[in-house]
């Protein structure tokens, strides 16, 4: 409790926002590809595309919002993207065709490729060295709070046949943006200028997270983790839904979304506990392994028990992906460039534009009737991150053994 009494006012904002912001994309985003497919009748091709775009801007975005949050100041980016947000989702509400669907969504991943960048640089700004694991695995548990509620509240709601559910993302968006305006305001000092960021420049800081290797390994390979993990938003409730002797595949699904989400908060602090003895790129190599075999598992049964036994080991490689490389970018940046380090991070969203576009592509190609060969080259694609994050292994080694003055640490 000693530990939690010690976070900072603005990062429980964060974290509980976080929460309620999860809950609302939760009961919406994940059925918009069902909702595409029953009400607008887009193909799985079509509907891929929709769904790619956010991830697409975010990759173009993202590290240029990060760089603007170093030189700006992380306040006016929070304020930008939060508003910018909210009225985002309101498009969403009130768009009738695909391609507004595409222009909407393309906007969405705009905002949060803002937000993200600046939101997790603040959180290590206002946090002291011995609690950031604490603080970045809170907020990766905040995430997966409102996922919990967030599929079930869609599913009454009936997100898959309606866009209703996005009005409600769009007040929930607007209040947490009003809630940073009291915080901003209620603690000022928490914000300081950084004049080294001011003296750098777009192009260097670009060049300087570009030399580092082990840096851009790890990028590359968790393309790869990303693109797998992006499969189970993407593909598999189009999958669930357009099976023919499978019943209620869409409620099944969101059963799933929800299940994953209560197993990230049950096994998250367990499996942190052991993986932080260990460098973070282990856990990014034995996250790949478990994604990708899930993967490949879910084409070859419909059993519930089974599906169930699937969900929690693909829970597995989500955590050991993605709880860690947080704290793994704050170790390796410089101070004067977090946000540009964690924007870099949005490069990882690849993985996401990817994973719709190819998945639906399988999916039109070789139809619903033949999922082994769909999910096995799903499976093989994924595991192509692995030499990439090995090799980030060997170099951070090599570092570290011939003093090369890296300031990373190879374990936590």
């Amino acid at each position: 409790m000693k530990h939690l009494r010690n976070i900072h006012p603005i990062s429980w904002t964060i974290i509980i926002g976080t929460i309620f912001g999860r809950m609302a994309t939760s009961m919406s985003i994940p059925f918009l590809a069902i909702y595409l497919i029953k009400v607008h009748h887009a193909t799985p091709f079509e509907t891929g595309l929709v769904i790619a775009i956010s991830s697409l801007i975010g990759i173009i975005v993202s590290f240029y919002g990060g760089y603007l949050s170093d030189r700006i100041g992380r306040k006016k980016m929070i304020l930008l993207s939060i508003f910018g947000w909210s009225f985002v989702f309101l498009g969403f509400t009130f768009s009738q065709t695909i391609l507004s669907f595409f222009l909407v969504n393309a906007l969405n991943g705009l905002c949060r490729s803002l937000f993200e960048p600046a939101s997790r640089a603040l959180l290590s700004d206002i946090t002291q060295n011995e609690q950031k694991l604490l603080v970045f695995n809170l907020r990766y548990t905040a995430i997966n709070l409102g996922v919990v509620f967030g599929p079930f509240i869609g599913l009454m709601l009936g997100s898959s046949q309606t866009t209703f559910p996005f009005m409600i993302a769009f007040i929930i968006y607007f209040l947490y943006g009003m809630v940073f305006i009291y915080q901003f305001h209620t603690y000022p000092k928490a914000f300081t200028q950084n004049n080294s960021a001011e003296s750098i420049s777009m192009r260097n800081a670009f060049q300087m997270t570009k030399k580092d290797k082990v840096f851009l390994f790890i990028i590359i390979g968790t393309i790869f983790c990303v693109f797998g993990y992006g499969q189970f938003t993407s593909t598999l409730p189009q999958y669930f839904s357009l099976l023919p002797d499978f019943e209620n595949g869409t409620k099944f699904f969101s059963y799933m979304l929800s299940l994953n989400a209560v197993a990230v908060l049950i096994l998250q602090y367990p499996i942190v506990h052991i993986a932080k003895k260990y460098s973070p790129i282990n856990s990014l190599i034995l996250g790949n392994l478990f994604i990708s075999v899930s993967l490949v598992s879910f084409s070859i049964t419909k059993n519930s028990l089974a599906l169930i036994v699937i969900v929690i080991a693909f829970t597995i490689g989500e955590i050991l992906t993605f709880t860690m490389i947080d704290l793994f970018v704050d170790t390796i940046a410089k101070s004067e460039l977090k946000g540009t380090y964690f924007g870099t991070l949005g490069f990882t969203q690849l993985g996401n534009v990817l994973a719709p576009i190819i998945g639906g592509f399988l999916l039109d190609h070789f139809g619903i009737k033949h999922p082994i060969t769909i999910f096995s080259s799903l499976l093989v694609l994924t595991l192509l991150g692995i030499p990439f994050l090995v090799m980030a292994k060997w170099r951070l080694t090599f570092q570290k053994n011939n003093h090369t003055g890296s300031n990373v640490r190879v374990s936590h």
